[in-house]
């Protein structure tokens, strides 16, 4: 195996000696090309705290096709050159509308659509499903229009403070909700004070961070062995539906999906604590060290959570014990040991 694994490596190495040239132009031309895009992108993920996620995306995606050499090396596959100049067209489109209408959302969604392109004319399909996570998690780290983040922060507020004013009644304090402000009588106050769930505390910087993280853990703890959807045999199609019946895909896709859920309630049960505690010791528990410290709770009781999660899909993984069995009873060894013990 360590042989196979040395040939591989040595193979992987001559094919980029072999093509450095042509790595090194295309990485200047793409540098060229996207650099005020790859600049202003930086800079998002540096000052706004709801994509501070995004300042590890590059270095997990370096791991994963570091950690993956091998297995993108054996998926073979032939390059697909009309796709891939399609792609590479269309992403250059894309920069130019971008750019025009000042809309940087579409100059970095170029910026994916440039890379699957280049995947694409240089190694094909194969090589690009490989990458779908990658590709994946670099969508993720790409701020959304404002448009349509308050249209996602906006009712999430709203519920969060539904959630507080329903913790608080639990205990009996008396409290007021307009919108996302919540006001409440602090004990020994003479007067009420004003909680306001504001943007930050809608719970959409836990959403998004928490999503990316379920994408990698999936992605890491995904089941390798027996994977159809890894066979060379077969249509593209017909590999793609034998991937969607296998158990890592599910598992996966249950993981991701359950990112959503944990995120909005564990920050729900963030907001719901900080006005009970409001109530006791005042409202200044909203702010400073209690605030940040809470946040980084949540964000541990949120992937402990996320953990839990694919310990109970692992529990329940359906076994194939039957089926191990017919393939083991009509090998064979196993029909002359049992012809064997019939003499």
């Amino acid at each position: 195996m360590s042989v196979n694994i040395s040939v591989l490596n040595s193979q992987i190495a001559a094919k980029l000696r072999g093509n450095l040239w042509k790595i090194l132009a295309l990485s200047a031309a793409l540098a060229f090309a996207y650099a005020t895009v790859l600049q202003k992108l930086g800079q998002d993920w540096w000052n706004d705290e709801n994509y501070s996620h995004g300042l590890l995306i590059p270095v997990i995606i370096g791991y994963i096709l570091w950690s993956q050499r091998e297995r993108f090396a054996r998926s073979g596959g032939s390059p697909h050159a009309l796709c891939g100049v399609a792609a590479v067209v269309l992403a250059l489109l894309a920069l130019w509308a971008g750019t025009a209408g000042a809309e940087l959302f579409i100059q970095r969604i170029s910026l994916v659509l440039m890379l699957a392109g280049v995947v694409l004319y240089f190694w094909g399909f194969q090589l690009l499903r490989l990458l779908v996570v990658p590709f994946f998690l670099l969508l993720l780290a790409i701020p959304i229009p404002a448009i349509i983040f308050n249209r996602i922060a906006f009712p999430l507020q709203l519920f969060a403070s539904r959630c507080a004013v329903w913790a608080m009644s639990l205990f009996d304090i008396p409290v007021l909700r307009h919108g996302n402000v919540i006001e409440l009588l602090p004990l020994g106050a003479r007067e009420t004070k004003r909680l306001e769930v504001v943007e930050a505390c809608s719970g959409i910087r836990s959403l998004m961070t928490l999503v990316t993280l379920a994408v990698v853990f999936a992605y890491f703890t995904h089941p390798r062995g027996g994977d159809s959807g890894d066979a060379s045999g077969g249509s593209l199609g017909s590999r793609l539906v034998s991937r969607l019946k296998t158990y890592g895909f599910w598992r996966s896709s249950l993981l991701v999906l359950s990112a959503v859920p944990i995120a909005i309630l564990t920050n729900a049960l963030r907001v719901s604590g900080t006005g009970v505690l409001a109530h006791y010791y005042g409202t200044q528990v909203a702010d400073g060290f209690f605030h940040s410290f809470s946040g980084w709770v949540i964000y541990v009781v949120a992937f402990v959570m996320l953990f839990g999660v694919g310990v109970l899909l692992d529990r329940a993984k359906p076994t194939n014990r039957a089926k191990d069995v017919n393939r083991l009873g009509s090998s064979p060894g196993v029909l002359a040991v049992q012809a064997e013990g019939v003499e």
